[in-house]
Formats: C-alpha cells, structure tokens, sequence
C-alpha cells in the first residue's frame, strides 16, 4: 500500500496498491472509494486536496486529487472503457493485468493483449460540469481560504507544468510519430485499446482543436461568468444524480493533450470497443464533447456527493450528527435576527414592514411538491422602487453579501428580446445550451422591472416573459428539445423589484414605503455593509442559509385551531378571504416560525402572520387609493 502522503499527489499507485492486493475482482473496486472516503474524513483532509475552484489549472499535477464545486449543466452519452486489460512484454514473454479505471490513457508502453479472456469493457457516464452559477464572490474567497493546498506549492504546481503541455501539443503536431511512442499499445477512454495508429494519424486536426480552444462555448448560463468547466467521469450509481444538481467531486485529474484529438478515423483501424455507429458523429460533436484538455480538463470521480448548498460556513449536510451544531447556534437566532431585520430596514430606506418580508423571502424553499403545486415558495413583488437613480443594483449588491447563489437579470427590453432564457437542445452538436433559468437550486434571482421601457416585444421577449410567469407560478422551466418541452423542476427564490405592480405574477406584493432617499444610493449602501462587523455579516449567512435547511411540521392542537380561526373569518366576512389566501396565510406562518428558529408553528406566530398580513394589505389599498385605481 502508498504511503499516507502519496493519495493526494498520486491517487493512481493507491489504486494500483488496492488492485494489486485485492485482485481484479469488484472488491477491489468498493475498497478504493472506502479507502478514499476515510481519508477525507480525516480532521482537515479535505483541504489539503487543491480545487479546480480556487487554483488554476496549470498549477494543478496530472494524475493527481483534485476537488470541484459545481452544477451538473449537461450529461453526455455513457462510454466504454477497458477497465482490466492484459499487456504482455515480449522480452520477458510474461503477461501483466492492469486496470484502466480513474484513466483516459493508459501509457503501458507494452503490447496490449486485445484477445486476452480477461480484458473487461466497463461503462461510465460523462457530465459536463460548471462552477455554480451565481455563486457569491464571498463563499469562492471563504472555500479559497480555508484551502491549505494553495500555501504549499511543490515543483508540479509550477507555471512550467503548463508551459510544457503546449510544447507537447506543438510537438505532437510537428513529430506525429513520437505519439506512437507514448501511446503504443494505449487504452484511451471509450476509444478502447489500440488507439496508437489512429491518434498518430489525427495528431494535425487535433492540434487544430487545441488552436482554437479559446473560440470553445463553454456553455455558461448566466453572461459573464467565469471559471473551469470540467468533463466529469462517474463511474459508480450515476443515475441517482441529475442535471441542475449540485456536486462537491474528489477525483483524479486528467489533461493528456491527446483527449483533444479529433475521433473522425477511430473505427477505420477496427480497433474500437465500441459500436462503429456510436462515431458516426459530426465535427460539431466532436468539438464539444472532446474539447482542449487546457480548457475542458477530466475529473474522474472517486468520490461524489450532491451538496444541498454551497455556504462554506455550515456542514456539507445537515442530519442527525450535526443537530449539536443547530443547537449551539439557537441561543443566538433572535439576536441575529434582530440585527438582520435593522439592517434590511436600512437597506430599504427605513421600511421594518418590507424587511420582513424580505427576511421570510430570503429563508423560504419548496419543501414539497403536491401534484403540480410546488409548496413552500414564497416569491416577492417590492413595488414602490425608487427608478434611474441605480437604487435597485445597489440593493442587489447587498443581496449577494447575504446569500451564496443570487443573480439579478434587468428586464430592458434589448435583454428580454436577445437573451435565451431557457435551455435547448442542439441536436447537431448533442449537446443542452444553457440558458438564463438553468440555475441551481435556492438560487436568489431578481428581476428588476425598473429597468422597462416602452417597446415592443418580438416572439422571443414573449417566450422569455412566458418562462419566467412559469418559474414563478410553478417552479419549473420547461426545457425546448425541438420536438418536444421537457420539464424541469426548480427551487428558485424570486424577488422582483418594480416602480408600480409587477407585470409578472408573485406570491406577495409588499409596497415600498421609503423614509428617505440619500443622495448618493451607491455611498450610503455602501456605507451600510462597512457599518456591519465581519462577524455579524458571518453570522446573517449562517441563519439564511440554515434556515432553509430546517424541518417544519404543524401539530394537530395548532391545526385545528387554525381551522377554526378560518371559519370566523369567513362568517365575518365571507368576502375577505378565500382558500387561497389561507394558503399564503399558512406560509407566511411557517416562515415567521422558522426565522424565530422554532419548527413548529404556535398560536402567537400564527396571529403575528396575520398581523402582517393586515398591515401589509392595507398598505396596498392606501396605495391604490393614492393612485386613484379605486373609488
């Protein structure tokens, strides 16, 4: 077996350490996931593993552990792979077995024993991963910090290491024949075992691929984000995980400057171990699903799990072991969210009533789906909204101090009729295009309606509108496949920010009553952030973000006084409320008991829900009444 220090630089010899001892069959395979997982449970362990999130790539060491944070935007079609081969050398005339699992090319350097009776053909699926979308400058410079891998830099984390790739990929175009060298007798990824000849002949256009990697979509939803985009290779229980899903991957990295070499000759050599017609693909496949690995690099997971959120300051999963965790922190959520409230109010120019609600917005989440109807959604229209004086990106800066994942989309019309909205699917290039809604879950995303101006809407301003009525309404965004719409659930947190009613449809209007308006917006919210201490700012995260994480349950005594509470209602007035508006009385209840931090809901949080019902309905109609809509 390795040495302690050797399943970070070089996972690969404690995998072959495990083969070796365990021999080729599926035990050997179990143990390498066990033996890695109990070394990231180690005190720390995890931090030592450098990120593709935080560390370039060519600081990183091939074939070493790596780690990514990101959001599954598309999965590719399964692949087959050698995972056991034999390799005879012809001088010794002996014959070895090895695996090719955690591998894209596996540079024996011998004879591959293709007739062998042991050689395996395994499967693996593909996801093309990004980083998350809207994820918040803090949490990337909070994972960044707590990594100890960037302090030690050893000689392979050194900008030579990429230097020398591209010297490769020069040399591999001007010395085709050196490939055969490095790769005889080679088993590379799903092209099977073999693949000397055909990467020897391909050698040119794969240069070419590489020339115009930078030309390469990577596929982003949202416009200008950056960071890696990564090949991720899933090897065990693939289909428990699904696109839009958030993914923390520890797994082998892989950027052999052949990856990016074109597979148009692969099946003439006859030494695919694939079906011929699975590479009748086009050349737009091609350059989309085997990318520049200096680009695209390929993770090859050992090690995968779904991640509920990304806040770097609570546990990766909150269950049953980290109960103590909520417990310690329960003394404290009524001071925090007092400190919250006042910093909301000043945030909203003076306005307690409009905190609230932003505070029970910023905590709510579809906790179910029942039928159709997603439950536990809590989207917010803030009318009132000071116009063309940049009040409302100043408040989304805010926001995003506040919560890990958020995005504010300006709804100009140039922006309504131009950016694709929902994601579809380009049957040339088999590939999903990302659009604007292809966003993880809990993500906050607001529309800034101020921003609208007199226009006509073209058929894509009309579908784009037409989405986000769907996000809103039903938490979903139906995907275009051409033929057919695919649908696909979400869990986004609407906020939509307008000077009168929101064009759109919301869960709640609460309109703005401004105290005052600073001269410079951008100084005195500025301003404001200063004014909070790092440790109070830390601490606004943490009750955000696990508040949402919380379980929530009415019991039977509160449930029918409930009831009951609504029948009196209806006798009273028979036209003041409906089955509807009990519905959003429930929920603004059960987001009142959560941000006191209680899970379960009492008689005076019930009436304090009514409470603001009364207050912020009232201000409506005063509204109304202002602006003459009503008698």
């Amino acid at each position: 077996m390795p040495c302690v220090d050797d399943w970070v630089n070089d996972p690969l010899s404690a995998v072959q350490g495990i083969f070796v001892q365990n021999g080729a069959g599926g035990e050997w395979e179990k143990k390498v996931v066990e033996y890695f997982r109990e070394k990231l449970k180690e005190a720390t362990a995890a931090n030592w593993v450098p990120s593709l999130n935080d560390v370039p790539l060519h600081y990183l060491k091939p074939n070493s552990l790596v780690k990514f944070r990101c959001l599954i935007q598309d999965m590719f079609d399964p692949e087959f792979y050698m995972g056991i081969y034999e390799t005879v050398d012809s001088n010794a005339k002996s014959k070895i077995l090895r695996f090719g699992k955690y591998k894209d090319v596996a540079e024996c350097g011998q004879e591959v024993a293709l007739d062998s009776p042991k050689c395996v053909t395994l499967e693996r699926q593909t996801f093309y991963c990004i980083p998350v979308p809207g994820e918040s400058e803090w949490v990337k410079e909070v994972y960044a910090s707590t990594s100890q891998a960037r302090g030690n830099p050893s000689t392979s984390y050194t900008p030579s290491r990429h230097k020398r790739s591209y010297e490769e990929d020069e040399d591999m175009e001007m010395h085709p024949p050196k490939l055969k060298e490095q790769h005889a007798a080679g088993c590379s990824g799903s092209q099977g075992c073999g693949d000397a000849k055909r990467l020897e002949k391909e050698a040119p256009p794969g240069h070419q691929s590489l020339s115009n990697c930078t030309s390469i979509d990577l596929n982003f939803p949202l416009p200008e984000e950056k960071g890696p985009a990564c090949l991720v290779k899933v090897y065990e229980d693939w289909d428990s995980f699904k696109v839009n899903d958030m993914l923390e991957v520890y797994g082998v990295l892989s950027v052999d400057p052949a990856l990016g070499v074109m597979n148009e000759d692969s099946t003439k050599d006859g030494l695919s171990i694939s079906d011929p017609a699975e590479y009748m693909d086009t050349m737009e496949e091609q350059r989309v699903h085997s990318p520049p690995p200096s680009l695209v690099p390929r993770l090859h997971a050992i090690v995968t799990r779904k991640l509920q959120h990304v806040n770097p300051f609570l546990p990766v999963t909150l269950n049953d072991k980290e109960k103590d965790y909520i417990t310690n922190l329960m003394p404290e959520l009524s001071t925090v969210r007092a400190e919250l409230l006042g910093f909301l109010t000043h945030a909203l120019l003076g306005d307690s009533l409009a905190a609230e609600y932003l505070l029970l917005h910023f905590i709510s989440t579809v906790y179910t789906r029942r039928d159709v109807l997603p439950l536990g959604k809590f989207s917010v229209n803030l009318s009132g909204c000071p116009r063309n004086n940049g009040y409302t990106k100043c408040l989304h800066r805010t926001i995003q101090q506040l919560v890990p994942l958020s995005y504010c989309l300006p709804m100009t019309l140039h922006n309504m009729n131009t950016l694709r909205f929902i994601p579809h699917k380009d049957y040339t290039a088999n590939r999903l295009v990302s659009g604007v809604l292809q966003l993880a879950s809990n993500t906050s995303l607001m529309l800034d309606e101020t921003l609208l101006e007199q226009g006509q809407l073209d058929a894509t301003g009309v579908r784009n509108v037409t989405a986000l009525g769907n996000l809103i309404t039903w938490q979903k965004v139906d995907y275009d496949f051409n033929y057919h719409q695919m649908e696909f659930p979400c869990n986004i947190n609407v906020l939509i920010t307008s000077e009168g009613r929101s064009l759109l449809p919301s869960d709640c209007q609460v309109h703005l009553q401004a105290q005052m308006i600073p001269a410079n917006v951008e100084e005195y919210m500025t301003n404001l952030l200063t004014a909070v201490l790092p440790s109070m700012l830390k601490k606004f995260r943490i009750y955000l973000s696990l508040l949402r994480l919380m379980d929530y349950s009415i019991s039977d005594e509160v449930t029918k006084a409930v009831e009951e509470d609504f029948v009196e209602m209806r006798k009273s007035n028979p036209q003041s409320i409906t089955a509807e508006d009990l519905h959003h009385l429930l929920v603004v209840a059960r987001l009142v008991s959560l941000s006191a931090g209680h899970t379960t809901l009492s008689r005076e949080r019930w009436q304090r829900a009514k409470q603001l019902e009364a207050l912020r309905r009232s201000r409506i109609q005063q509204q109304a009444h202002v602006n003459g809509n009503e008698p």
